[in-house]
């Protein structure tokens, strides 16, 4: 019988999971000081605005050709092709601030490759995870990712405050070093060569686009799993808005607004690191429902605080049991889904959180413009309240497979 080698001892996964860290720190630092340089270059919100959203269109835009792609070609490659990618892109971008240089079409293009390598490296990554590590051990590797990400979030974006305090040039410094590193680590990785599909026609983006999109819709359960998350994240991303909204009007001071803001990544952390654990512990649909009546319950507290650290304490257990809904939908995914389609999985789910994220900030804004703040809060809470209710009596989720 042959012993299982832990995650902390594969080589492959460590240079994976070790380079992507310093990956999330060095974007995260970038993604806090883009939006000051932009509004300090243009002088304008507006069109600072509009430099930040050409990196969301972008990933979208190429999203599900991104995924086609990435079943196609070497995942190995394309990951480093990205990093590079990144390094030089952000190389030209420090350049430009060293000499003072910087344009608005320069930074246009720069948001743009880092949207289209995000579309890109996500899926090579999500696709070669299980060929990276043992069945018995990817929804811990899933939960480290989680975890990884957060952490990544929340230190990258403190460090960004900081280097951005000192000089413009270094957050984006520290994001080229850090892409660098990775393009480095993954020409070292090492991925089990994946048996050539055969196809009786050509190569065809479009079908093969068609193709994944059947995939995600015909399979029951992550059609419907990919559906009630999209909906949950639209109305939390309305009420995230309009809860910032209610403690700006209410006196919140902003350091305590950024502690709400910063409980988010705090909770995630601690939810990645017990994800694993939890979803051996609990059933699938457990691990899936308790998150919808978790942050049902815990919206509504919000209107009864005016202090920000209490509002944060809130953030933070909403976001504790999402990992390991999140851990148990991934991993049952990447399982079921054929190695040739992952890469176009990885996008489409990609695509419909990304939009629901999108639509969440334009409903919290429209809310908070026709309703008093309070009012706004119980909306949202109501249309969680109705998707947790949905969810709930769901016999798809009911027997989902563990």
């Amino acid at each position: 019988m042959t012993k299982t080698v832990p995650l902390s001892r594969n080589r492959n996964y460590t240079i994976l999971w070790t380079s992507q860290a310093l990956a999330e720190v060095g974007f995260s630092a970038t993604s806090f000081a883009f939006p000051l340089l932009a509004l300090v270059i243009t002088g304008s919100p507006a069109v600072a605005g509009a430099i930040m959203a050409v990196e969301s269109l972008a990933q979208v835009l190429v999203g599900l050709p991104a995924g086609a792609l990435v079943d196609r070609w070497d995942r190995r490659r394309v990951m480093v092709w990205c990093e590079a990618a990144q390094v030089l892109s952000l190389g030209s971008l420090v350049a430009a601030l060293v000499w003072d240089a910087v344009t608005v079409p320069h930074m246009i293009v720069v948001a743009a490759v880092m949207g289209v390598c995000r579309a890109l490296f996500e899926p090579a990554e999500d696709a070669t995870l299980p060929n990276l590590v043992p069945e018995s051990q990817l929804a811990t590797a899933v939960g480290l990712n989680a975890a990884r990400t957060a952490l990544g979030d929340a230190g990258g974006k403190a460090i960004g405050g900081v280097l951005y305090g000192v000089s413009r040039t270094l957050p984006f410094l520290l994001d080229m070093i850090t892409h660098l590193v990775g393009f480095v680590a993954l020409l070292f990785l090492r991925v089990p060569r994946r048996e050539p599909v055969e196809r009786a026609d050509p190569p065809h983006l479009g079908r093969e686009i068609g193709e994944g999109l059947r995939w995600v819709w015909q399979r029951k359960e992550i059609r419907v799993t990919t559906l009630c998350a999209a909906v949950l994240n639209m109305f939390f991303a309305g009420f995230y808005l309009v809860v910032l909204v209610l403690a700006e009007g209410k006196g919140v001071p902003a350091g305590e607004m950024g502690f709400m803001a910063a409980m988010l990544g705090v909770g995630g952390v601690a939810g990645s690191l017990l994800a694993p654990w939890l979803c051996e512990k609990l059933s699938p649909y457990l691990s899936i429902v308790g998150v919808f009546w978790g942050v049902s319950l815990l919206t509504p507290l919000t209107l009864l605080f005016d202090n920000g650290y209490l509002i944060g304490v809130l953030f933070g257990l909403m976001a504790l049991l999402a990992p390991t809904a999140n851990t148990t939908i991934t991993t049952h995914q990447l399982l079921v889904t054929p190695d040739e389609l992952r890469g176009r999985l990885g996008s489409v789910l990609t695509l419909v959180v990304g939009a629901a994220f999108g639509l969440g900030s334009l409903l919290g804004g429209q809310l908070s413009s026709a309703l008093p703040p309070a009012e706004a809060v119980l909306a949202c809470t109501a249309g969680i309240a109705l998707v947790t209710l949905l969810v709930t009596l769901n016999p798809t989720l009911r027997h989902y497979p563990r």
